[in-house]
């Protein structure tokens, strides 16, 4: 008997069912009906709803509900801070079944040898991970990268069965203005799926940016920016992440007659946050307590998510589709109290089953070391420019003050919580070093360092000591790559992310621990950001928060920072 008969006869009913889900109800993505059914799975597929159905195995889930497996459409795993295989035993068992990543962050650092890590690690996950492409590697020309990714190093990924298509196009000016780099990626990608990120991009320029094929946004920060975009034909990706935070703003346009134009995504999520709040069941769970038609929102979670990227065989608890399921006790709190990844129970023996993966990008940290002259600042009698820190925003502000000197170096001023920032090059192409002024981060002593600083991921050190802040960039070298807090010249937290600097190779469950000390070591130092790390992490991004192009496709560097 061929699979195909053996899943007609179970789904007939002539013969039991691999396992039957017996005593509860399924949430009807196209009526918004609860409906009292058993269903019926064969293998990986659903193949019975509203009946009864034996099985060989049968599981009584009586007073529960049964919804479609959650899809995050956009985030990049190394966020997450530890490997595919740590973020599949992490967050799967939240509901999330499949997820579509960005290796942008690897793909800087290592080019196509972190995208391969990425593939061979999504053929093991129980998961299914999807991967987009990385449009923008280089990021910037702004900044020192660690590889480049022309189109024709893209190409041979392109019909590799994870792969859906093309990653974030972050250059959005270079499409408006026809860069030929751009057009050439854009032209190799026509007629597969081709992300989008253009924030605060309207009018006409956003028509010639989707014109050129993309289709998905998860750049929106209000409704009426949302709203133009979805007039427009854009599939709206609503974020919920560690550092930028839409859900509420975007809660207007969640309604059950835009749900089809809507999904959900993290973009960037710590083990941390996780354990504390859930993952895209904590976007569930605040949108219905916000007053959202729990209709809309689940719509958004799966089916309308799955149809924005072309995975149409999965969304819907119905006969025929992916047995992608999480059982939950009730459609408010959505709990997951059983989840089901093409059609096998989640748990400790299904992860055992994975083949690993090799690490890569282990000595990905060639910095020079530095010393504290390295973060001197000459003194001026104008103003200098400062980053300005926008809690929950990746977005920043240019902002000016004049500052103290001493001697004939400009020094930082705890009084209007603006301290020193550098970036440093730590790829070993070029050991380039920038400093500047950040305000913002409530330091009111010693330093932090990261080797995670979007999207170039060079070292970024904030500090109110220059001995502290040499001593934080030179132990991340130390440990090849992470997190270090320093305080009076002495180590008080840090965590090692040896993988590209970017991702750990212990337990989610460790890396949530040491998170944990990681924030109590920065909020010692007077840190008042509720996430220090990751708004620090930011902190190098060429953000315009106000955005203006000239004819010539250059940014208006008055309303513009950047440093590094």
């Amino acid at each position: 008997m061929t699979d195909l008969e053996r899943i007609i006869d179970q789904g007939t009913g002539r013969e039991p069912a691999d396992i039957v889900l017996k005593g509860g109800q399924f949430f009807d993505l196209v009526t918004g009906e609860l409906v009292a059914s058993d269903i019926a799975i064969c293998g990986d597929r659903i193949v019975g709803t509203c009946g009864t159905y034996k099985g060989r195995t049968e599981i009584d889930i009586t007073g529960r509900i049964v919804v479609p497996g959650f899809i995050d459409t956009h985030l990049h795993i190394e966020s997450s801070l530890v490997t595919p295989h740590e973020f599949d035993r992490c967050v799967l068992p939240y509901g999330v079944t499949t997820v579509i990543c960005d290796p942008h962050e690897i793909a800087n650092v290592l080019g196509t040898e972190g995208i391969q890590f990425f593939l061979d690690s999504a053929m093991q996950t129980i998961m299914d991970i999807r991967v987009q492409l990385s449009s923008c590697v280089p990021a910037t020309h702004l900044e020192t990268s660690g590889a480049d990714l022309p189109v024709e190093r893209l190409l041979p990924f392109r019909d590799h069965p994870k792969v859906i298509g093309l990653a974030e196009f972050m250059n959005f000016p270079g499409v408006i203005h026809k860069d030929p780099i751009c057009l050439a990626k854009l032209e190799a990608f026509q007629g597969g799926h081709i992300d989008g990120h253009a924030p605060l991009l309207l009018g006409n320029d956003l028509n010639g940016y989707l014109s050129a094929g993309i289709r998905t946004e998860h750049e929106c920060t209000t409704a009426e920016e949302a709203l133009e975009k979805i007039r427009k034909g854009m599939h709206i990706l609503i974020r919920e992440g560690s550092v930028s935070k839409d859900l509420l703003a975007l809660l207007p346009i969640m309604t059950e007659r835009l749900s089809p134009f809507l999904a959900l995504c993290t973009d960037d999520r710590n083990p941390l946050d996780i354990a504390e709040q859930g993952h895209l069941d904590y976007m569930i769970r605040t949108a219905i307590a916000h007053g959202r038609a729990p209709l809309a929102v689940y719509r958004a979670a799966s089916i309308s998510a799955a149809k924005a990227f072309g995975l149409n065989d999965r969304g819907l608890v119905a006969p025929g589709w992916r047995a992608d399921l999480v059982v939950i006790d009730t459609l408010e709190s959505c709990k997951a109290k059983m989840v089901f990844s093409a059609g096998r129970p989640v748990d400790d023996a299904l992860f055992a089953t994975r083949s690993a993966v090799e690490p890569v990008g282990l000595d990905s940290v060639k910095a020079r070391p530095v010393e504290a002259a390295h973060f001197a600042v000459p003194a001026t009698d104008a103003e200098t420019p400062v980053i300005g820190v926008l809690p929950g925003k990746i977005i920043t502000e240019h902002r000016r003050y004049r500052l103290p000197a001493k001697g004939n170096q400009t020094t930082v001023d705890l009084a209007q919580d603006i301290i020193k920032v550098a970036v440093i090059e730590r790829h070993g192409k070029n050991g380039n070093h920038a400093n500047g002024f950040v305000q913002g981060f409530g330091l009111k002593k010693g330093a932090i360092a990261s080797t995670v600083g979007h999207d170039s991921h060079n070292i970024c050190v904030v500090g109110v000591d220059e001995d502290d802040m040499a001593r934080a960039a030179n132990r991340l070298g130390e440990i090849k790559g992470g997190f270090v807090v320093v305080e009076n010249g002495e180590v008080t937290g840090e965590i090692a992310l040896p993988v590209a600097g970017l991702m750990s190779l212990e337990p989610y469950e460790s890396v949530r621990d040491t998170l944990h000390n990681l924030r109590k070591a920065a909020f010692a130092l007077g840190a008042t950001l509720e996430e220090p790390f990751l708004q620090l992490a930011f902190l190098p991004l060429p953000v315009i928060p106000h955005l203006k192009i000239s004819d010539r496709g250059m940014v208006d560097v008055d309303r513009f920072m950047l440093i590094g």
